[in-house]
């Protein structure tokens, strides 16, 4: 009888073991690894992480690289081919990543489901030292991107004098069997102590030329026209680009062509110094006020001969090439008896690789009250000559306004003596005719017996608020719920508060030049914040230019709003006159009303 009792137990266990080498089996047939190109690395070098698997899976989720920047990915590769009669499968994610820091790092798990399974990755540890030289192979494809790539600051002037202009010019230059397939700005120059413009880069044309005695093709990136507004050693800071260089390898394709290997470089063109020397002291003129290039200089009047009550206009212009936006011009200096307002400022000027050339000018109104001769004194406009670094002195001529008919001085004195006298004796009139007005013509009298209060007017109205005031109270709280659940609305009305809070602060202090731009530029971020749903770190100049093009807004209201945003930085280096300053807070209250008007 125990025969069959050991025969059927094994039987048992052979079951047991067959299910289990079936399950593992199964499982063994679904692989998802990590996988890195090294487990240490210096902190100039990049790291290649695959993410591979043996059946085709969805929802791919990759881990965190809070230690890390992505400079390429996700990169996806699949191979699907038969060998032997047997079907392989591969599927990879591949991402480059940049080391933000030295120190040992974990790349956590990624996540993806296959056949409605969820499956992980390993985590994954690396460490990263300081940076290291890199070995010279010419089979290494990194060495050889390095090696054929270069990010140039072209400067045209590391010397100049205060408010002299120069140019600075990127060129990307790469070796002729060498490709770039793209790049992206990862650090852009803001060019601090410098009023600067940048010139438009019409295509990315590429031209021959040698570099370091080789062959070499250069693009160029970016050009910008500079005007130091300090003196001393002045910092450029460096422009940094994340790009994909293609390196040809020795491998070729079935049709003969060379494959190429993409790499990822991060190259920058560094630091420059600019020493600016300051402008001489001997010869400087007391009325100097800045002015640097070559200059004319004139004073002009629209008519010399008019009647009283009549208007002309004077022009004060300077026009040349120089600084011209960076200074401000003399002041009109006319007699007593011309009434005369505020000038209006006007700028003719384009800007391009050898600076600003143009005209600017002032032009005030005048207009006569009496018959005679006035004459407007001679103007001084001093500026620095570069060619012959010397100070110069233009004058404008005398000019005499000759107003032909309207009251001479003595008639005008004696109507407004009769004016006067008239004025007094009305107010005399007037005095006399209130002689009566201490006594009283309208009686306050009240009823002796008083109404009761039961069921009057008040007592229903106060018996009946309580009762009346529940449903508005039901509709308030209503109301004040769907406000405080849209928090996007909330956000929004809250940015536009600021900005008319920052609005009224820049009115307030206009004629106070830095605290007035500091409140205009606040205004202009808070209302672009609110509109665009876009946080602080995200207003450059760039940005801002892209997401109100993508919204629709017109070229020359994005242009306008940039502009406000150049006055509000050019403030801190450049005098502003009380009328700049009102016509640029016209001028912004301008602009938000039109991108109110056309944004979508």
């Amino acid at each position: 009888m125990q025969t069959p009792k050991t025969h059927i137990n094994f039987k048992i266990v052979i079951a047991l073991v067959s299910l289990l080498f079936t399950t593992c089996l199964l499982n063994a047939q679904v692989k998802f690894e990590a996988k890195v190109s090294k487990k240490k690395l210096g902190s100039n070098e990049r790291l290649r992480i695959d993410f591979e698997m043996n059946k085709d899976g969805d929802n791919f989720v990759p881990p965190d690289f809070k230690d890390f920047t992505i400079v390429m990915g996700p990169n996806t590769s699949v191979s699907n081919y038969w060998a032997n009669g047997k079907r392989s499968f591969s599927k990879t994610y591949s991402y480059f990543l940049a080391p933000k820091r030295q120190g040992k790092f974990t790349i956590k798990q990624a996540v993806i489901e296959i056949d409605g399974e969820t499956y992980k990755t390993f985590p994954v540890t690396v460490e990263v030292t300081k940076a290291v030289q890199k070995p010279k192979n010419g089979n290494d494809a990194e060495y050889v991107a390095s090696e054929n790539i270069h990010f140039v600051a072209e400067v045209s002037n590391s010397n100049p004098y205060l408010n002299e202009p120069i140019t600075i010019v990127y060129k990307l230059y790469v070796a002729l069997d060498t490709g770039v397939s793209g790049w992206r700005n990862k650090e852009v120059p803001v060019f601090n102590d410098f009023w600067n413009q940048n010139i438009e880069v019409k295509g990315f044309t590429p031209v021959n030329a040698q570099y370091k005695g080789e062959d070499y093709r250069y693009v160029i990136l970016k050009k910008s026209v500079l005007y130091p507004q300090k003196t001393g050693e002045l910092k450029i800071e460096p422009f940094v680009l994340d790009l994909t260089v293609e390196v040809p390898t020795s491998r070729s394709d079935i049709f003969g062509n060379r494959i190429v290997k993409e790499v990822p470089q991060t190259i920058t063109a560094g630091n420059r110094t600019i020493r600016v020397k300051p402008l001489p002291e001997q010869g400087k003129p007391a009325d100097f006020n800045g002015a640097v290039g070559d200059f004319s200089f004139k004073v002009t009047t629209s008519k010399s001969q008019l009647d009283a009550g009549e208007s002309l206009q004077a022009k004060i212009e300077v026009s040349g090439k120089g600084n011209l936006k960076l200074f401000e011009l003399p002041e009109l200096s006319v007699p007593s008896s011309l009434e005369v307002y505020e000038p209006e400022h006007s700028e003719k000027v384009r800007t391009n690789l050898s600076g600003m050339q143009g005209s600017i000018s002032d032009t005030y109104t005048l207009v006569p009250q009496y018959k005679g001769k006035y004459p407007l004194p001679s103007l001084s406009f001093s500026y620095f000559d570069l060619k012959t670094e010397t100070y110069k002195r233009n004058n404008s001529n005398e000019i005499v306004i000759d107003v032909v008919n309207g009251p001479s001085t003595a008639v005008a004195s004696n109507n407004n003596e009769n004016t006067t006298v008239n004025a007094a004796n009305k107010q005399a009139l007037n005095i006399n005719n209130n002689t009566f007005a201490f006594i009283k013509t309208n009686a306050n009298l009240q009823p002796m017996t008083s109404n009761n209060f039961f069921k009057s007017t008040p007592f229903w109205s106060l018996l009946l608020a309580p009762f009346l005031a529940i449903p508005i109270a039901i509709l308030v709280r209503r109301k004040k719920e769907e406000i405080d659940a849209d928090v996007q609305g909330n956000r929004i009305r809250k940015a536009n508060r600021l900005a008319k809070k920052f609005l009224g602060k820049a009115k307030k202090a206009l004629g106070q030049k830095e605290e007035f731009y500091v409140a205009l530029e606040k205004a202009l971020h808070n209302y672009l914040k609110a509109k665009l749903n876009i946080e602080t770190n995200e207003l450059s100049k760039d940005r801002i230019n892209e997401l109100l093009t993508n919204r629709k807004v017109n070229e020359e209201t994005t242009s306008h709003f940039l502009n406000l945003l150049e006055s509000c930085e050019l403030a801190r280096y450049s005098p502003y006159t009380q009328v700049e300053m009102q016509r640029d807070y016209d001028k912004s209250a301008e602009t938000i009303s039109l991108i109110d008007k056309q944004i979508r």
